[in-house]
């Protein structure tokens, strides 16, 4: 049981550094070919941290085990709102200065829903992904364009500090791009043989392994960029990042994963799919207030998150 454990743990960390190298690398490309900050925030930072999702599910679906990548998908948005938005919440109250991000709001929660709606008859066709995939590409260019038209100082001046000077070489951006997606496939192939063998010895379905440990691991990423920046008061950063991640999750991730291999929806539960919408959904009276989340509601996503884990871990 060490064996895999260990080999878990070692995916996970080569996640972890291969989406930062990744991003970074590719971040420093972007800003050399004049693309602003503020857009390479909403989309390749977004695409970035989201990476490991991708790699796991495909990963995971490509060797039979679609109920990892499902509950991959599922229990890493239900935790980047939790868990993440609840501990940067935490550290420092969160107020989405952007216009573009008060919008993203609504349309997580419709992305979400219609994934639910998607999952009513038993799991995603390749017709699904398709739908899902094209609605990938259309956020992907509305968030540029959008972006693109965001005339506030305050917003672009925080997305411009958060992003590291570009002071290294072309060459060294393309290595650390091509060393992180390296990284990256090593560290899906240990994290979902690891999985698999665990969820075996255990007797746990596939799913609660991809809705707590798979997704809490690939979720690190996220947690690690918007605690930073909710320290450093970049705070439409730290909500930019979550909201990104939960539609590319659902759109990109899911879509292309069922393009390539259809799956079922097994032991995904009423409660799981009832905990990823609700936990869209509570953002929108939560921001209601001066689009800002507290201290206090920060603490009460984290505690329905350990309940909701504690569920699924019992069950």
């Amino acid at each position: 049981m060490l064996y895999p454990i260990l080999t878990i743990l070692a995916g996970l960390a080569l996640l972890a550094v291969g989406a930062e190298v990744l991003v970074r690398g590719s971040s420093s490309i972007a800003l050399r070919l004049g693309v602003t900050p503020l857009v390479i925030g909403l989309t390749i930072v977004a695409f970035g941290t989201g990476t490991p999702e991708l790699l796991v599910s495909i990963e995971a679906a490509s060797t039979g085990n679609s109920g990892l990548a499902l509950g991959n998908i599922v229990g890493s948005n239900i935790s980047n709102v939790a868990l993440i938005l609840g501990c940067a919440a935490l550290a420092r109250p969160l107020r989405v200065r952007s216009i573009l991000l008060r919008r993203e709001v609504p349309l997580m929660i419709v992305v979400t829903l219609l994934l639910c709606v998607m999952l009513l008859d038993g799991g995603l066709s390749r017709l699904d992904g398709a739908i899902l995939l094209l609605g990938s590409i259309v956020y992907t260019v509305g968030a540029y364009v959008f972006a693109k038209r965001d005339r506030s100082r305050e917003v672009a001046a925080e997305y411009s500090d958060a992003m590291p000077p570009v002071t290294r070489a072309s060459w060294i951006d393309m290595l650390y791009i091509v060393g992180g997606l390296v990284a990256l496939m090593l560290g899906a192939k240990l994290l979902v043989s690891g999985a698999t063998v665990v969820a075996v010895a255990l007797g746990m379905n596939q799913v609660v392994i991809g809705l707590t440990v798979v997704a809490i691991g690939t979720s690190m990423p996220e947690l690690a960029t918007s605690v930073v920046a909710a320290l450093k008061d970049e705070t439409d950063v730290a909500f930019g990042n979550v909201l990104g991640s939960n539609i590319l999750n659902i759109l990109c991730i899911l879509g292309l994963v069922a393009l390539i291999q259809p799956f079922g929806a097994e032991g995904l539960t009423t409660l799981d799919l009832a905990v990823l919408a609700g936990s869209a959904i509570v953002l929108l009276p939560l921001m209601s207030r001066g689009s800002i989340l507290n201290r206090w509601e920060g603490a009460g996503l984290l505690v329905g998150y350990v309940i909701y884990v504690g569920i699924l871990v019992s069950r």
